[in-house]
C-alpha cells in the first residue's frame, strides 16, 4: 500500500505547499506513482500543478461531504507520475459541514483505503491550521513531514504540532509517526538560519532532513506557471535541493 504523508505547520508562510508540491513531483519524476491531495481550501497546491480550480468538477469537498467516491476526484497531471485528488473553493465550508457526521475524524482515512494500492506515495497539503481538515489528513496518514521556516519563532509552532501529533497518536491514529522536519527558507549567510538548525537538531536529530531548502526566486515563479520547480527550472537550486528530498524519502521508506 502506498505510503501517506502529510505536509504539515499550523504556522502559514513555511513553505508547506511549496514541499508538498515539489516533493510529490520529485517522487514522480523519481519513478514513484504519486497521489498530491489538495487538503487546503485555498488550494495552492491543485494550481501549482496545472489545474484550474474553476474547472474542477469534483474536490475533497465532495469527498468528505458528499460521499463522492475518491477515484471519481482524482485528476492525471501532465507531470510524471503525479495525479492530484483537487480542493476547490467549498472546501473552506467542510469544516463546519463536517462536525455532526459520525466518526468525523475517520472520513479521509475511510476514502484513501480504497485508491492507496494505486499509489507509491499520497502526500497531502494540509491547511495551515489544526481544525478537522488537518485532524482528517492525520488520522489518513502514516507519518507527517513538518517544514519549518528558519526564523526565531519556528521553534514554537514545532512544539505545538509536536504536541498535536502526539494527542492524535494517542487518541485516533495509534501508528502515525514523524517522518521528517525539513528547514525551508534557509539562508546560509545568516546567523539566525544556522541558529535555528543548531536547535532543531538538537530536539529533532534523528528526524531533521539532510537537505535544507534555500530561499530561491525561481521556486517562487514556478507556481505562476503551474509547474513544479524541476520541470519548471530542472536546473535551479531549488529543483536540486527537492530532487535531494526526493532520494532521502526514497531511502528512508525502502521495504526491508
Amino acid at each position: 500500500m502506498g505510503k501517506c504523508i502529510s505536509i504539515a505547520n499550523q504556522k502559514g508562510g513555511v513553505g508547506k505547499t511549496t514541499t508538498a508540491v515539489n516533493l510529490a513531483s520529485c517522487l514522480g519524476s523519481s519513478k514513484k506513482k504519486v497521489l498530491l491531495l489538495d487538503m487546503d481550501p485555498q488550494g495552492n497546491a491543485t494550481s501549482g500543478v496545472g489545474v484550474d480550480k474553476e474547472e474542477v468538477k469534483y474536490s475533497v469537498y465532495d469527498v468528505l461531504i458528499n460521499n463522492i467516491p475518491m477515484s471519481d476526484t482524482i485528476l492525471k497531471t501532465d507531470f510524471e507520475n503525479l495525479w492530484v485528488c483537487p480542493s476547490a473553493i467549498d472546501v473552506a465550508g467542510a469544516e463546519v459541514e463536517m462536525v455532526d457526521i459520525e466518526k468525523r475524524e475517520f472520513l479521509m482515512k475511510n476514502a484513501l483505503e480504497t485508491v492507496k494500492n494505486n499509489y507509491d506515495f499520497i502526500i497531502i497539503d494540509c491547511p495551515p491550521s489544526l481544525g478537522l481538515l488537518t485532524l482528517n489528513a492525520f488520522v489518513a496518514s502514516d507519518s507527517i513531514i513538518m517544514p519549518i521556516q528558519s526564523e526565531y519563532y519556528a521553534l514554537e509552532g514545532l512544539s505545538q504540532l509536536t504536541a498535536t501529533i502526539r494527542t492524535v497518536k494517542k487518541q485516533l491514529n495509534p501508528d502515525i509517526e514523524i517522518e521528517g522536519v525539513l528547514l525551508t527558507m534557509y539562508d546560509v549567510r545568516t546567523n539566525l538560519s544556522m541558529l535555528v538548525a543548531e536547535e532543531v537538531k538538537k530536539y529533532y536529530n534523528d528526524k531533521l532532513y539532510k537537505t535544507v531548502i534555500p530561499r530561491n526566486v525561481r521556486l517562487s515563479e514556478a507556481p505562476s506557471y503551474g509547474q513544479p520547480i524541476n520541470y519548471y527550472d530542472k536546473s535551479s537550486k531549488g529543483a536540486q535541493c527537492y530532487l535531494k528530498l526526493a532520494k532521502e524519502v526514497i531511502k528512508k521508506n525502502k521495504k526491508k
